[in-house]
């Protein structure tokens, strides 16, 4: 079992590790049972529920890349009524605290499972998905604009008695006012990052992989994405941020701890070992003690970005391929002298 070591209070919860199963990649965590050693997470969340059943998008679904894999599942589920009827009972047996991850296309979609959900035993908090369109405010995404978002949070907080994280989308210019939206409209935490939008591409039928088009892209290959977003999140507010993209072993897990992030959630990685989030927290505690460090916050926010000094400026200032300075976002240089370029040169 979880060593005192990784002992996290998360959201007023005493949880016994801060490595969490994402949402999207455990089912709903009854389907793991006898594949992973429960005593070691934190928790898990479950995959996305909604007001109704949801089919999801036609298949292919998954295409895997190298260095990750692209989903458009579609948020397939079973709707919240059958959750709290058919799976809730069975999910409360296995010891461990779970979340369940909510999604819409109206605030009044998101509160009303939320209703749903407050009326049922057995849940420790929630994890609202923002990075859906609000069909009654002309598609705009939830997790794109800081004041619908402050709407929406709102609305949930009214309603939700338990513990509320807000999971955070990529496909944003800057984290920082979104983060501080859900944050002062009540949220208890928030996760990043949700998937990073992608397209794959089969050039001989000059058509799209997947069978949506579009899909989301996680593992390995978002890693240094996810930590970028998870310090500038943790700059930005007070509330816990926990740590989501890429994370495969327990240094993994640390480097996002040490970025800012309070907890962590694993995501892809159960998809080649259904036993990786319990892996991965034995991994952390095994780091933390070769570090000599007796408990896990002692490791949270010790991310050093020092100042450049005017030699520092001149080296890592290099010219870029279209005659400009390469300044990563935030006003800081790339690292190791490397040109960089982004989407907006």
């Amino acid at each position: 079992m979880a060593t005192a070591r990784l002992e996290t209070t998360l959201c007023g919860l005493r949880l016994p590790s801060p490595v969490l199963a994402a949402s999207g990649t455990f089912g709903y965590g009854v389907e793991f049972e006898g594949l992973v050693d429960w005593r070691w997470l934190g928790g898990f969340i479950v995959k996305g529920l909604s007001r109704q059943p949801m089919a999801g998008n036609p298949p292919p679904r998954i295409y895997e890349t190298a260095s990750g894999m692209i989903n458009s599942i579609g948020l397939q589920n079973i709707g919240v009524r059958a959750f709290v009827g058919d799976k809730l009972p069975r999910i409360r047996k296995l010891g461990v605290a779970v979340f369940a991850n909510i999604f819409g296309y109206s605030i009044e979609d998101y509160v009303e499972v939320l209703r749903v959900l407050e009326d049922a035993e057995g849940l420790a908090g929630y994890e609202l998905n923002v990075s859906c369109p609000n069909t009654t405010a002309g598609g705009i995404y939830f997790s794109s604009d800081p004041a619908l978002l402050a709407r929406l949070v709102a609305a949930a907080r009214r309603v939700a008695r338990r513990p509320l994280i807000v999971k955070l989308s990529p496909n944003v210019a800057s984290i920082a006012p979104l983060a501080k939206a859900a944050e002062e409209s009540g949220a208890d935490a928030v996760s990043l990052i949700n998937t990073v939008i992608a397209l794959a591409v089969d050039a001989r039928r000059r058509r799209p992989r997947l069978g949506a088009g579009f899909g989301g892209l996680s593992g390995p290959a978002v890693k240094p994405i996810a930590l970028r977003f998870v310090w500038e999140a943790a700059q930005a507010v007070s509330i816990p941020v926990i740590g989501i993209g890429g994370i495969a072993s327990g240094e993994d897990a640390a480097e996002f701890l040490v970025a800012g992030a309070r907890a962590v959630q694993i995501g892809t990685a159960n998809f080649w070992d259904p036993a990786a989030t319990a892996r991965i927290a034995r991994q952390l505690d095994r780091f933390l003690a070769e570090q000599g460090l007796r408990h896990v916050s002692e490791i949270v926010g010790t991310l050093r970005l020092e100042p450049n000094t005017h030699e520092q400026e001149d080296h890592h200032h290099r010219e870029s391929p279209g005659g400009g300075r390469a300044v990563l976002p935030g006003g800081h240089s790339p690292r190791n002298g490397l040109s960089e370029r982004t989407d907006s040169d």
